[in-house]
Order: C-alpha cells, then structure tokens, then sequence
C-alpha cells in the first residue's frame, strides 16, 4: 500500500507555548483540510487488483484535527504525545472487476471506500543547539498505527485492518528570523526494505505571548509497504 497525502493547515493555536521555563507543558492543536494526492492499494498483494482511491475513485478533500502534549524536563530534553486520527472517504466506478482481500466487485459496480489511519505517538527529543533564534533537535519516536481500509459495493463488503508498531526518527528545527516569528521544521520519518513513513510539517509561527501562539503551514504524510500481504 503507498500513500501520500498533503495537509493544507488552516490555521492552528499554540497554547502553552514552550518557552524556556524548565519543566513546562505546551498543548498543541492542530486542524485543517486534507488534501489527497495519491492512494494506491493491492489487497493481497500479490493476486489483489491494484487500485488507485484516487484516480479510480472520486477522493474528496475532509477535515482532519490532531492534539500534542509536550513537557520538558530538562533545558534540552522533552517527551511528547501526538493523537493524530484521519478519515479520508472516496467512491466511484470502476471498468474492470476489483479483487480487494476475499471479495470480488464486478466491473461497473458503485464502490464506497473508506480509509482510517489513527497514530499515536510518544517522542524523545534532545535539543543539540540552542541558541537565542535557532534551535535544533533530534529523538526517537514510538509510532502505533490503527489503519483500516473497506471497500463496499453492490451489497458487498471487505475491509483490511492492521495496527502495528513501528520506531521512527524525530527531528525539529526552529529559526526566528524577527523577532515573535518562528520558522519550523519538524517531522518524524524512517525508511526500511519493509516500507517508509514521512510526516513533516512546515510551519509560520506567531508567538503572540509566551503563553499563546498561532501557526500555519503544510503537513505533508507520505508512507507505504510492498509485500505479500499489501
């Protein structure tokens, strides 16, 4: 299964912003549109017929809201909890039969597809520079997916469920080139023979005060494996 998928981020309210008080919580929240450039699944993936929820089907941009508690420990050191869920829906016809896990859609039948992928994820991040307008870190993630994909049509159904851990890299780097704004990078990847996974987010900060900031930006989730099963 390959998946890309762009977040336009509308806007977004920093609340608690981290600043250099030790032992700090920061509450991030995170909303906006989503805007699907490509999902191209196989179920099995070996004998399933390769589909494309986005150039067979219709795909729909939605909504999409994510939630992250920060708490630094130490100068340079924090741990962070990210919820992020998302639900993407297409539907559509398709001009050949679909063979999607043990059910077969004829040729011509009206398909509703849903695709879920909640995470969760808890972070360690060490802060390497820290320096009056720039900061840079890196860390490790620990990243459990709940996914879901169900294909449904002509009074049928099949869905391919998988929830998995996977480690991911961490990294962060915020520039303040005036004063109250910021420029930031951060993101969680990892690239293996199993698969891939990108989540980065590039991002405007306006630190209002020290207790309040608004960010927007684009989030950009790109990932996918290739095996017998997907």
């Amino acid at each position: 299964m390959k998946t890309h998928i762009g977040f336009a981020i509308i806007i977004a309210a920093l609340i608690g912003f981290p600043s250099a008080v030790l032992g700090g919580f920061a509450v991030d929240l995170e909303g906006g549109g989503v805007f699907p450039y490509y999902k191209n699944v196989r179920i099995p993936g070996d004998t399933g017929t390769k589909i494309s929820l986005t150039d067979d089907l219709d795909s729909d941009p939605a909504a999409y809201i994510r939630g992250r508690i920060t708490y630094a420990f130490s100068e340079k050191h924090s741990m962070a909890f990210t919820v992020a869920p998302l639900r993407l829906e297409a539907d559509g016809c398709v001009e050949e039969d679909v063979t999607f896990d043990d059910a077969t859609f004829p040729a011509g039948t009206r398909l509703k597809a849903e695709y879920r992928f909640d995470s969760y994820r808890l972070t360690y991040r060490y802060d390497f520079h820290r320096a009056s307008r720039l900061k840079a870190g890196v860390g490790l993630t620990a990243f459990v997916r709940d996914a879901e994909i169900r294909l449904e049509g002509g009074g049928q159904s099949a869905s391919k469920t998988n929830v998995g851990f996977s480690p991911l890299i961490n990294f962060n780097v915020e520039w303040m080139p005036v004063e109250r704004f910021l420029v930031v990078m951060n993101g969680d990847v990892l690239a293996s023979s199993q698969g891939r996974a990108e989540d980065v987010l590039l991002t405007l900060k306006y630190r209002a005060s020290d207790n309040l900031g608004f960010h927007i930006g684009y989030r950009i989730i790109e990932g996918g494996s290739d095996n017998d099963e997907v």
